[in-house]
């Protein structure tokens, strides 16, 4: 049954939320291979700069029956860059745009921005807006916002809507501070809700391992280029066992970059990436950043998983 958000756009639920984040800690990464956007970004990019925003077009967009139309909607968005942001800010108010609105404001994740998502905190319509503010805070650094997150999370047991929860779990799943380790797996105890329960502890066990990763010789150059940044992303939790057979282990897993796209200055990047096993497809969204050091992931957002279907045994 096909997954719909409140504005009747394509969503994750929470099951597919575990299953892809879940990929982290059980299966293997291959090898990663980038692919040039299409020439239709750019025209999408235009558009959206010098143009009008039609409401109704948008949404017919977002909601096309080719998967492809929106996602180089977003992608031109990204593209376009801060400049748009106050065009962004008016198509908030409408709710066929807000979510596209709210998921752009939070790829750009600039100062302006945050301004923006965090009135969303107390925006009073049904439309579960939240999640982006607290999305955009994993890759910052700043431990106040980690603070935030962490408190997100411990009122759980209070919150209507588990999927902001679940997207400030895998906000926090970014870091790389084994420090935050502890605090997932206390949070794990405190709360009641068994989904969050799982998330968490899968959430801690990533963290762990990436934590791990980093501190080897190839973690710590993992953000030399935008490919092993995304690398970095899946590989700690993902890396063979030393002694086990590794070929063996990434039999039929393919972690793919289908499209890059870069803002304005060439700092931020937006990656769409498949996680592949022989069992499902997990889609999901990077935004890395660009600094003195190289790239680093800045946020992570999950779109469906896909399962495949599954072969016969022939009867005997």
């Amino acid at each position: 049954m096909e997954n719909l958000n409140k504005t009747g756009t394509k969503r994750s639920g929470s099951k597919r939320w575990r299953v892809a984040l879940l990929a982290l800690v059980l299966l293997p990464a291959a090898q990663i291979a980038a692919a040039s956007p299409p020439a239709s970004v750019e025209q999408e990019r235009s558009r959206l700069l010098n143009e009008e925003w039609d409401p109704a077009k948008l949404y017919a967009i977002l909601t096309s029956q080719d998967p492809e139309a929106g996602e180089d909607l977003y992608r031109a968005a990204f593209a376009a860059g801060p400049a748009i942001i106050p065009k962004l800010e008016t198509a908030l108010k409408d709710d066929r745009t807000a979510e596209f609105a709210a998921q752009t404001l939070a790829y750009f994740a600039d100062g302006r921005s945050f301004d923006i998502l965090a009135k969303l905190l107390q925006d009073p319509r049904d439309l579960d807006l939240r999640r982006f503010y607290y999305g955009a805070l994993g890759g910052t650094g700043n431990p106040h916002d980690i603070e935030i997150l962490m408190n997100k999370v411990l009122a759980s047991d209070h919150e209507p809507d588990r999927d902001v929860t679940q997207t400030a779990i895998l906000a926090l799943s970014i870091s790389s501070d084994a420090a935050l380790v502890p605090r997932l797996r206390q949070a794990e105890m405190q709360i009641s809700d068994p989904a969050i329960q799982d998330d968490l502890e899968t959430a801690a066990t990533v963290v762990e391992l990436r934590a791990r990763f980093m501190a080897t010789p190839e973690g710590k150059s993992s953000s030399s280029s935008l490919e092993q940044a995304i690398r970095s992303y899946f590989m700690p939790a993902l890396k063979p066992p030393a002694g086990t057979g590794a070929g063996e282990q990434n039999a039929g897993v393919e972690v793919r970059v289908k499209e890059t796209t870069y803002s304005p200055d060439k700092s931020r990047a937006l990656a769409a990436v498949d996680f592949e096993n022989p069992d499902a497809v997990a889609s999901y969204h990077l935004v890395l950043q660009k600094n003195q050091a190289g790239w680093n992931v800045a946020s992570v957002w999950l779109g469906e998983e896909r399962e495949k279907p599954q072969k016969q045994n022939p009867q005997k």
